[in-house]
């Protein structure tokens, strides 16, 4: 008997974070008397009065949205860090161990409109997103004290979205977080080892097998990467080697904000849904230091399974183990490969 990818079950290999994940492609047919969620009924208000993030409307303690026209950001009113946090350090004999955190939470409201996601804006309305995404990463980046930005958007209330209206959150952080320090030692390691950047290599790899691109244009590649956990988990990579979103052209933010698009149009004509995910942006570090080995690029998590009612979640031998998945990468790339780029509600 010949090993193969498509039928015996395998383990994969993370390169950015030196996880292993199991892959059993022999259970894909296996029933489902699971739980089965309910479709969560999509806003299709413009405006909600009740919403904290329109515009004209009052938010915790007080303070009050400008009407905003475009993008709008504002400081987190229930932010999980805070700047003036002060400095200290508990240990007991090196077992038990926490030490203070700074760090600053912001809202980015992508648009006025409450019934719009990314799938649903218009490229040259994401393009303003993009733009405030660089100048959020600089502004909170220069601070003296942080040393990470971590951009990303929690997308439907299944995925912890505390409100419907298209935004997302930056988080500034005193420390790295564990998967950018996970991918600061891999990146680093195989720049080290090879002269070369990871990611560079990845792609390249990518583009001649070709199996488990999702879409592409002259500025990013998606794919589907091989180590993926999330049933229909994605990575966004720019094509040229650059460590920030500040480092984007004009001609790449218009990139970018294309293939977002295309991404999350394709997710939600998957299941003809408005798609939950988890999505951010892995980017340099914002220590001072230079960093060449890190390449820009986003990670999509999305939770469903096999319809909009059937969902993923790390269970069992997954949190004492090891990630498991069925779904194979080449054949979740397929089934997104293969859909239109027209909303299914247009």
């Amino acid at each position: 008997m010949t090993f193969n990818l498509k039928e015996h079950p395998h383990r994969r290999f993370n390169p950015l974070t030196g996880d292993w994940i199991f892959v059993s492609p022999h259970r894909t047919q296996r029933p489902w008397q699971g739980q089965v969620e309910k479709v969560p009924v999509e806003e299709e208000l413009e405006y909600d009065p009740t919403c904290y993030m329109c515009p004209g409307n009052a938010r915790a303690g007080g303070k009050r949205n400008p009407f905003y026209s475009h993008t709008y950001s504002f400081d987190n009113d229930f932010p999980a860090l805070l700047p003036a946090t002060p400095e200290g350090r508990f240990e007991d004999e090196s077992l038990i161990l926490a030490e203070s955190e700074q760090g600053v939470c912001r809202v980015i409201c992508f648009s006025p409109r409450h019934d719009l996601t990314l799938a649903v804006m218009e490229p040259a309305d994401i393009r303003l997103v993009v733009d405030l995404w660089a100048d959020q990463y600089l502004e909170l980046g220069e601070r003296d004290f942080v040393r990470y930005v971590q951009i990303f958007e929690n997308r439907g209330a299944i995925m912890g979205a505390s409100n419907p209206h298209p935004h997302c959150q930056a988080w500034a952080s005193s420390s790295l977080p564990n998967e950018a320090v996970k991918e600061q030692a891999a990146l680093s390691s195989y720049r080290q080892a090879e002269g070369r950047c990871l990611i560079c290599d990845y792609l390249v790899l990518e583009e001649r097998l070709a199996e488990r691109k999702v879409c592409e244009n002259e500025q990013f590649l998606v794919v589907v990467p091989f180590w993926a956990i999330w049933p229909f988990e994605t990575l966004l990579v720019s094509r040229r080697h650059l460590s920030g979103l500040d480092e984007l052209t004009p001609d790449e933010r218009d990139g970018l904000s294309r293939i977002l698009k295309r991404l999350t149009t394709r997710y939600d004509n998957l299941f003809e849904v408005s798609f939950p995910y988890s999505m951010g942006f892995h980017q340099r570090p914002t220590d001072g230091v230079p960093h060449p080995e890190w390449h820009l690029h986003a990670h999509f998590y999305p939770p469903l399974l096999r319809s909009a009612t059937v969902r993923k979640f790390m269970v069992g031998y997954e949190m004492l183990g090891a990630p498991q998945r069925d779904i194979t990468a080449e054949s979740a790339a397929g089934r997104l490969r293969a859909l239109s780029e027209t909303h299914y509600r247009r």
